[in-house]
């Protein structure tokens, strides 16, 4: 028979600068060396907020003051499937020691991809990294209002940035570095190749791409990828990419009369995913808030900021 499921609850500790608190595993412990969010396993009967306090006193010395659920992350190691439940922590008592003798950081959000994880704590480290705001480009009449447009929407705090279209292709080498010295994510809707060779941060795979790959493409900091239903955003979670688009949430200009997924159906579509998923088609801004209530990473779109 199967084991049961391993519980481990563990801790996202954000402080004020919004740096994040990881804890590097002990050599002699199961993947050990590698980077963690603190916490550990439940105790049978044990309610997910009472391991939380129990394991963040054990473990660094930390009472949290306000804590809540952010989302489950499930993931099949060889030997065992673990359900991690994870919690955010902004307020808690006392100063962090590794209380195991554990060496402990505190590591801007964007910096943790370019640590080593377990494969379970990808999605925490993607949800944390990513920003909540996605702009997609669009086709404008000149070069020149091109990149205009794109440094006025990274003023505004856009962090990332897909290049689509063949005008955004064109212009690469331009907007690629104006991306990047801006602090946000270069990432070009194309095939992967096209993408390494242009030196873009990442890759945005459409549908066809997306179920035509058997594995992820290396080489690149961001793999994403439009979905429009349940099997082709289990795809990009099976290919372990770190987000997805799900479309159309309403009814859009560029796409007049299509069928929309509408807000119930879309949380319904992410609510077994770890995998961060952005709302695209009909959102901007004033429907963030909407998105992120309903499990969402956040919102992309063309109009919104272009």
């Amino acid at each position: 028979m199967d084991k049961p499921p391993l519980r481990v609850v563990c801790a996202v500790i954000q402080g004020d600068d919004g740096r994040v608190l990881i804890a590097r595993r002990l050599p002699h412990q199961p993947l050990g060396g590698l980077w963690e969010f603190p916490g550990g396993k439940l105790e049978p009967g044990e309610s997910e907020h009472d391991a939380l306090v129990r394991e963040l006193e054990e473990e660094v010395g930390l009472r949290p003051l306000k804590a809540h659920h952010w989302m489950d992350v499930r993931h099949h190691y060889p030997e065992r499937e673990v359900v991690l439940h994870v919690w955010r922590v902004s307020a808690w008592r006392g100063e962090p020691c590794g209380r195991l003798g554990q060496p402990l950081d505190w590591v801007e959000p964007a910096a943790l991809k370019a640590r080593d994880f377990p494969a379970a704590n990808r999605p925490i480290v993607n949800a944390l990294a990513l920003p909540s705001r996605c702009l997609i480009t669009g086709e404008v009449a000149s070069e020149a209002e091109f990149l205009t447009r794109l440094e006025r929407a990274l003023g505004q705090g856009i962090r990332m940035v897909v290049l689509r279209g063949g005008q955004a292709l064109a212009l690469a080498s331009h907007a690629i570095p104006l991306i990047r010295a801006a602090g946000a994510s270069a990432i070009l809707n194309a095939d992967p190749e096209t993408a390494l060779r242009l030196g873009a941060d990442g890759v945005h795979l459409n549908r066809h791409r997306l179920m035509a790959m058997s594995s992820r493409p290396e080489g690149l900091t961001w793999v994403g990828a439009s979905c429009h239903d349940e099997v082709e955003l289990a795809q990009a979670a099976r290919l372990g990419l770190d987000y997805a688009f799900l479309s159309p949430v309403l009814p859009t200009a560029s796409h007049p009369g299509a069928e929309t997924l509408g807000w119930p159906r879309f949380a319904a579509l992410i609510a077994d995913h770890a995998l961060p998923v952005y709302a695209l088609g009909g959102v901007g801004e004033a429907e963030l808030p909407v998105a992120v209530g309903l499990g969402a990473q956040g919102v992309a779109g063309i109009r919104a900021w272009w």
